[in-house]
């Protein structure tokens, strides 16, 4: 029996209720794809993977994708340029990133294209599939909002429809802010200055401030503060510091927050509840970290006609939730690479206990590693790369016997090719820690030669690792400039000659050229 004709709308809607949700996974690493398919798969998804972006376009050109979750780090095309071509041929299809190694540039670069969040390997699948909840609730009711925009005739009614739609991409949009702010950061000693800062950006507040709560006291303690422009002109605030007031009248209603953990709104301030009168609208959020409260969030408005709204408060909220996260992995971070970096040290005392020449040699060899890296524009994550892979860069020496390691003479051929192993011992110990990729690469490779013939995998000019090339020119002019075993240190005259001349053969010449300058200058 025929029905009659089905609208437009409905047969989408029908449509939408019918399929399965499509997601597409694209990573190289094989585990992480078995995983996610046999995740979401049981939960009722259906998965397309894909091991670059490459092959990930073919599969967007023939199936219809409702979510993408990629990897920024892989062969042929990686995640940022896949990230790109998507929003060029959907902008409505939600991009998810995730990494391993977060940093600022690619997270502008990842918000510049459209990503709808960014997720630090590695990553807990429920908390991936909530994020895909998350994104495809708000990409149907994108939809909705414009199957309804087609249907309405009523002019005013179209309207409003827009003006929702609006805001709530407004709202997507400071979200997305948030987290990807959030995200970039990598040191506990910033986060609460951020916080307060993006307070001020993201609300009317003329002021914001952030108490840490002491347990003792239990009293609160301003650790951050901000300010907009606005209110520093209007009432005349010197940036010096000190200079602002202290708001201790707001310090009972921090109290009574931390004690009922509910976050305060007071879009008025009526004087009700003790708050000074200069306090014109006012917003109290607690920081929970393990089920207690850490801190509190405040933001004041204290000039012109703006007022907070329930909008402003679940901002707050959200960022505050988002930061306790993140302070709790930072804690973590710090807490294990601090346990890690400690470990690592005492390797490397222990051989300078073993062997006089090592003592100081790694630090003198860091140093002078860093001072290259700036000169030739290195990023500041490559510094800290350095900073870290210098002291340990013959950590592998800990593994070779003394009667080798401690020869006052020259070495046999065969306790040579013992010496030699050390490199390869060294990445490997680093290796076991895991997610110390380049810190590996430094270590096995700084006794390579840009011609070819160093060890221990012979490689030859841009094949050796632009760092590792750094931490050679420097190893090796410390090695020359200190007392051996075997020989008394050089002349710098002659070090400088002999660095020279194995410049395009030993080093690389950029490099070589820049340590030059360098100790021309002074600076080494």
């Amino acid at each position: 029996m025929d029905s009659g004709p089905v609208s437009t709308s409905t047969f989408i809607l029908m449509m939408t209720m019918q399929n399965q949700e499509n997601v597409l996974f694209v990573d190289d690493e094989e585990s992480i794809l078995e995983l996610a398919v046999n995740y979401f798969e049981q939960k009722g998804y259906s998965v397309h993977t894909a091991a670059n972006g490459v092959e990930a376009i073919d599969i967007l050109e023939t199936e219809t994708i409702d979510c993408c979750f990629t990897d920024i780090n892989m062969p042929e095309m990686d995640g940022l340029m896949l990230a790109e071509h998507i929003h060029k041929l959907d902008n409505t299809l939600p991009v998810i990133v995730m990494t391993g190694y977060p940093s600022l540039e690619n997270t502008l670069k990842t918000l510049k294209n459209g990503v709808v969040d960014f997720l630090i390997k590695p990553i807990n699948l429920n908390q991936m599939e909530i994020c895909v909840r998350r994104v495809l609730n708000e990409r149907k009711l994108f939809v909705e909002n414009m199957l309804l925009k087609k249907e309405m005739e009523s002019k005013a009614r179209l309207e409003k429809l827009n003006q929702e739609l609006v805001y709530k991409l407004e709202d997507l949009h400071i979200l997305n802010k948030i987290m990807s702010d959030i995200s970039t950061i990598s040191r506990s000693s910033d986060i609460f200055r951020r916080l307060v800062e993006m307070s001020i950006e993201l609300t009317p507040s003329d002021e914001s401030k952030f108490y840490v709560i002491n347990e003792v006291q239990g009293q609160p303690f301003e650790v951050a503060e901000a300010l907009s422009n606005q209110y520093k002109m209007d009432s005349g605030y010197c940036l010096k510091k000190g200079s602002a007031q202290k708001e201790e009248g707001a310090e009972p209603l921090i109290l009574e927050i931390v004690r009922d953990e509910i976050p305060l709104l007071m879009t008025e301030n009526n004087g009700a509840r003790g708050l000074p009168s200069e306090n014109l609208s006012f917003m109290i959020v607690p920081l929970k970290i393990q089920e207690k409260v850490f801190g509190v969030l405040t933001a004041s408005v204290k000039i012109g006609d703006k007022r907070f709204t329930d909008k402003e408060l679940y901002y707050l909220s959200f960022m505050t939730q988002k930061v306790a996260s993140t302070i709790e992995n930072l804690a973590l971070y710090e807490h294990i690479n601090q346990g890690l970096m400690t470990t690592l040290r005492a390797l490397v005392k222990a051989i300078e206990a073993r062997d006089p020449y090592t003592k100081q040699h790694s630090n003198r060899v860091t140093e002078i590693a860093v001072l290259m890296g700036k000169a030739v524009g290195c990023s500041d994550e490559e510094i800290d790369i350095l900073n870290i892979s210098g002291p340990l860069h013959d950590i592998g020496k800990i593994g070779i016997r003394d009667d080798i390691l401690l020869k006052p003479g020259r070495l046999t051929h065969e306790e040579f090719e013992k010496i030699k192993e050390h490199p390869d011992i060294g990445a490997d110990i680093i290796g076991q820690l895991g997610m110390w990729d380049e810190h590996q690469k430094i270590i096995r490779h700084h006794h390579e030669r840009f011609d070819g013939n160093g060890y221990p995998a012979g490689l030859r000019g841009d094949e050796i690792p632009f760092l590792a090339r750094i931490v050679t020119v420097a190893d090796a002019y410390d090695a020359m400039a200190s007392d051996r075993a075997y020989r008394k240190k050089m002349g710098k005259d002659r070090i400088l000659k002999i660095i020279r001349e194995c410049s395009g053969s030993q080093f690389d010449p950029q490099l070589v050229d820049v340590f030059n300058r360098l100790f021309q200058a002074g600076h080494i």
